[in-house]
């Protein structure tokens, strides 16, 4: 039960100054972080996060949103932690994601209209959506030295 995830808090975030308020939305609910960095990612390193969309028609954006500026990458830990995750940080088009959540709270754009902008979507974070695609995930953007475990007054209370 016990399960990690990937979270990016992606360029706009970081520019936005949105970076503490996100994290502390994770920490409230009880999610460990066990890992942490700053990184700016370069077109290959997008490739390879980004792998099964690089040939779509929306790639190029992808690629130019996620190199724009530094990304903060998280390794979160917890109960059941890729759903409760995904429902803190929203749907993927913000202008559908429910008041409360990340990008219901932080964005609003949608795909329809950052198509005519010829832009990508400004939604603020990635979260990985399936336990394989986090596995995945952490593999390519944390080293295992990376990682680190210990307790916290949540896991007396939940395990």
């Amino acid at each position: 039960m016990i399960e990690r995830t990937l979270v990016l808090i992606k360029p706009d975030g970081v520019q936005r100054k949105v970076t503490g308020e996100i994290i502390t939305r994770f920490e409230k609910v009880g999610v460990k972080i066990i890992g942490m960095k700053m990184m700016w990612i370069d077109n290959d390193f997008s490739k390879k996060h980004y792998k099964e969309h690089v040939e779509k028609p929306f790639y190029p954006g992808l690629e130019a949103m996620i190199t724009e500026g530094p990304v903060v990458a998280m390794v979160l830990e917890g109960v059941h932690v890729i759903e409760i995750i995904r429902k803190i940080v929203g749907a993927t088009e913000p202008h559908k994601a429910a008041p409360g959540t990340i990008r219901g709270d932080y964005a609003h754009v949608s795909a329809e209209y950052a198509n005519t902008k010829n832009m990508s979507v400004k939604n603020l974070v990635h979260a990985s959506g399936t336990k394989q695609e986090a596995e995945a995930e952490i593999e390519l953007w944390f080293k295992p030295e990376e990682l680190h475990s210990y307790k916290t007054v949540h896991d007396v209370h939940t395990l």
